[in-house]
């Protein structure tokens, strides 16, 4: 009846936080286990009663100073001067500014929402459809969350042991930039050439100088706050604090581009979208308990390791799993609810704990442009307003090749572990 209950809550639309809480205080006001609703409470407050988690909305809270701060066109003038030039010199711009917005937000949400308002006119200014510049904006926004700093790989290493943040940060970067030479591959492959995509980036236009000066500041963030971590000179939570007063400078000294009187809406706005992310870890947390209580992990990982025996036939199970997983479920959610039970049969049957988060986050990423509910399809078409049937044919060949790319992280795992033993974190 529980489960019924949260399936029901989620079908009408009630959000997934409410929707486990409505379960669990369905369950506990029925069962007979002991303190009853108390321990919903409690649990719920235990779950984020820890100071590593703030890192999460001081990640939130620079990310939107920086959007605020005109940083988008500087990002897209600088991608220009790399591969502007390029065959689908506009498609690519597109993409690699994607990875360059993806060390300042970590968020493949406010990817698609910055650079979707910018791109999506732009480029079908200059012939290509309105459908397929949003699918590649949607597309190209999963790097977000797997370049450093990231904000699930923070939440990833908090919810397992035998993982470190540092070791997270470097060992996504080669699938960010992997993933983001896939899509220029396609992209450039599949051009047929009748998009007119040369005028608006002429090195006419924007100056080699001037847009590559103007990228230097946006891309000294991430520099400064992975860099800090990854030399050990601060935590996860002091360099998040770092990367609000740098955004703070950036966009009151610097550019100019903030006045003191919309900090309280920026501030607002980071609140609002902290609380989201708090609001769900809390009630993931009393609903892990719960599972925890009965013995549900234990019993899973019995029946796994006694009828699964390769890394093999797991690891597509756990791709499987996720993607499904991925069509009703918030990212963070699912991996809240998921990974705490999976982690250890990975471990158990020697699958490197790095290796398997990297594979979980970039999997749960690929759900957010996962048709028909992906949250990143919803984003970009509310900024394309095509329809939802012309933006889901148009994802399909870009979900396709991010799929391609999480076999090759899954089945050779030095693409993802390579880098951390070369630097020394495995």
């Amino acid at each position: 009846m529980t489960i019924a209950i949260l399936i029901a809550a989620l079908l009408i639309g009630m959000p997934i936080a409410f929707s486990i809480i409505t379960a669990l205080v369905f369950f506990m006001a029925t069962g007979d286990l002991p303190y009853h609703l108390r321990i919903v409470a409690t649990e719920m407050f235990k779950g984020v009663n820890s100071y590593p988690l703030l890192a999460i909305p001081l990640f939130i809270l620079a990310g939107e100073l920086m959007n605020e701060s005109g940083i988008t066109n500087r990002i897209i003038n600088f991608a220009n001067v790399i591969v502007g030039r390029l065959k689908a010199g506009l498609a690519l711009v597109n993409i690699w500014a994607s990875v360059i917005f993806a060390g300042l937000s970590g968020s493949a949400v406010a990817d698609t929402s910055a650079l979707g308002r910018v791109f999506i006119p732009e480029m079908e200014k200059h012939g290509y459809k309105r459908w397929d510049a949003a699918a590649l904006t949607a597309a190209s926004s999963v790097i977000g969350p797997i370049i450093p700093p990231s904000i699930p790989v923070i939440i990833y290493a908090l919810i397992v042991s035998g993982v470190s943040v540092p070791a997270l940060f470097v060992a996504g970067v080669v699938p960010g930039l992997l993933l983001a030479l896939m899509l220029s591959v396609y992209v450039m492959a599949t051009h047929k050439g009748t998009p007119d995509d040369k005028g608006p980036r002429s090195f006419s236009e924007v100056s080699n100088s001037e847009a590559l000066l103007g990228g230097i500041i946006p891309l000294l963030m991430p520099v400064f706050v992975v860099g800090s971590i990854l030399l050990g000179v601060v935590t996860p939570t002091e360099a998040a604090s770092f990367a609000v007063a740098y955004a703070l400078f950036v966009g009151l000294v610097l550019y100019r581009e903030i006045n003191i009187t919309s900090l309280p809406r920026i501030f607002s706005r980071a609140m609002r979208d902290s609380a989201v992310i708090v609001l769900i870890i809390s009630a993931v947390a009393a609903a892990n308990w719960l599972l925890t209580y009965n013995r549900v992990p234990n019993a899973l990982t019995d029946w796994v390791l006694g009828n699964v025996t390769s890394q093999f036939t797991f690891l597509i199970a756990v791709i499987i799993l996720f993607l499904f997983v991925g069509l009703f479920l918030e990212g963070i959610a699912a991996m809240l609810v998921l990974v705490p039970i999976l982690h250890p049969i990975a471990v158990s049957l020697g699958v490197d704990p790095t290796h398997f988060g990297i594979i979980v986050i970039f999997n749960l990423m690929i759900g957010l442009i996962t048709p028909p509910l992906g949250l990143c399809l919803f984003v970009a078409e509310g900024i394309a307003n095509v329809g939802m049937t012309k933006l889901i044919r148009a994802i399909i060949p870009y979900f396709l090749v991010e799929i391609l790319v999480l076999l090759i992280l899954t089945f050779w795992p030095v693409t993802v572990t390579g880098l951390p033993k070369l630097l020394g974190y495995l």
